[in-house]
């Protein structure tokens, strides 16, 4: 793969797919999550090993290591959680408002703080979230457990998002990801096991798909925007990343026939403009 554009293009894509999986296939919402870590990290394990390519951080970088694990792995849990319980659009439209949520995180507990750019976009992502759901919903509290569980999966993945910056200057991201999806896997294995879901007895079919979600939906797309970034400005690849919300709601509607209302599509183009106009923030910084 030479050009960053197409590989980024194919990432989007591979990570878009993800929530038709998850819908589609009749196996529990956390044994998905924790298929998609665990074949993802046997793959990149075995990679980095043959290659000799796995770096040892020190013990603090290895803390945070452990917290991004914990806080992506939650994120995937409660982000196929929701799909489940709503719709892969909604979902994935909800887990996409991570960009607000870092800048709120930013301006409570670090010294850069957003500037007035990225309030006017959180405003305007909050106001099409009150469209998406509905002005009733809100007014009576009325939240359907999808509904929670996906503006939580935004949260935890932002958590994850900024302790991942500190990670990232001193690992190379190939063997942060071997780590992280490492911490994830065990996670959401002892969530499981705890919570008694199966981890066997899957058909065929379900086998192949969860083999699916960890080598293409979390390895190759998370390797080519890797790549992507590393070769493309940062605040062009975050925009991109909303893409995401367009490409799963066409595959959403067009195989798992969900239904895309007047007022879901109006909130859903007020939240991506709003997290747009955050993004174009930081370029103007």
């Amino acid at each position: 793969m030479k050009n960053p554009r197409l590989a980024l293009l194919l990432g989007i894509f591979c990570i878009s797919v993800f929530p038709i999986l998850v819908k589609w296939t009749p196996v529990s919402a956390l044994s998905s999550a924790f298929y998609r870590m665990a074949i993802a990290f046997a793959v990149v394990l075995t990679i980095v090993l043959l290659r000799k390519k796995l770096e040892f951080p020190n013990r603090k970088t290895a803390w945070l290591i452990v917290l991004c694990g914990l806080f992506f792995g939650s994120d995937i849990a409660v982000w196929n959680i929701a799909i489940q319980k709503s719709t892969a659009t909604q979902a994935t439209l909800l887990a996409n408002l991570a960009p607000i949520w870092v800048g709120l995180l930013m301006f409570f507990f670090l010294p850069n703080k957003p500037k007035r750019n990225f309030w006017i976009g959180a405003a305007l992502a909050v106001f099409g979230m009150v469209v998406l759901i509905g002005f009733e919903t809100f007014y009576t509290l009325k939240f359907d457990i999808g509904f929670l569980f996906g503006v939580l999966s935004g949260i935890f993945y932002a958590f994850y998002m900024l302790l991942s910056k500190s990670v990232l200057r001193q690992l190379q991201p190939i063997s942060f990801m071997t780590y992280s999806m490492a911490v994830s896997a065990v996670f959401i294995g002892i969530i499981c096991l705890v919570s008694g879901e199966p981890f066997f007895g899957f058909s065929p079919t379900v086998w192949s798909v969860l083999l699916v979600e960890g080598v293409v939906c979390q390895l190759i797309a998370w390797l080519l925007i890797s790549y992507a970034t590393q070769h493309m400005e940062a605040n062009r690849v975050s925009l991109s990343l909303l893409l995401q919300v367009l490409f799963t709601s066409i595959i959403a509607w067009l195989f798992l026939k969900e239904i895309i209302t007047f007022q879901m599509f109006v909130g859903g183009c007020i939240i991506l403009v709003g997290i747009g106009i955050t993004f174009y923030k930081k370029q103007e910084a």
